[in-house]
C-alpha cells in the first residue's frame, strides 16, 4: 500500500516469451524523459543506500535482479516498499526522502532520473529537508 503523494508503482509493459521475458520501458512508460542512468549492486545486506531527497529531479527505481525495500518519507508519513520485480518499479517525485536497505544478494537496483547529476537538486541532510517541508 502506497499512500505518499505522487509515489507510484508503476508496471513496466512486458513480452512474454518460452525463451524468457522482455521488460520495455519507452515512449510514455514514465512521465519524463531519462537523462541519467545508473544501478547499485553488490550492496551489502547490511547496509543502506539513498539517505537524501531531490528538490526537481524525479526517478524510477527497478530491482532487475533480488529485492531490497525502499523507505519513502514525505516529512510527515513513512511508507516501506518492497521491490523484487524487474518488470514493476517505484517512480519516486520530487520532495520526497529516500533510503534503500535490505539488499539481497545479488540484488541490482536500475535507476532512472530526470535529470543528470548536481549536487545543488540534493537534500543529504534529514533536518533540512523536514524544515524545507514545513515551508
Amino acid at each position: 500500500m502506497i499512500d505518499l503523494k505522487g509515489v507510484e508503482i508503476i508496471e513496466i509493459p512486458k513480452i512474454t516469451d518460452p525463451r524468457g521475458n522482455l521488460a520495455v520501458i519507452e515512449k510514455d512508460c514514465l512521465p519524463y524523459a531519462i537523462k541519467r542512468v545508473y544501478y547499485l549492486y553488490d550492496v551489502p545486506s547490511d547496509a543502506f543506500r539513498g539517505g537524501h531527497a531531490h528538490k526537481e529531479q524525479l526517478e524510477f527505481l527497478i530491482a532487475l535482479s533480488g529485492s531490497f525495500e525502499v523507505v519513502l518519507d514525505d516529512g510527515k508519513t513513512k511508507q516501506r516498499v518492497m521491490l523484487n520485480k524487474p518488470n514493476k518499479g517505484l517512480l519516486i517525485p520530487t520532495g520526497m526522502w529516500r533510503e534503500l536497505d535490505n539488499f539481497s544478494s545479488g540484488a541490482v537496483c536500475l535507476v532512472l532520473a530526470s535529470d543528470v547529476y548536481e549536487e545543488e537538486d540534493y537534500i543529504r541532510d534529514y533536518n533540512q529537508f523536514l524544515l524545507s517541508k514545513s515551508r
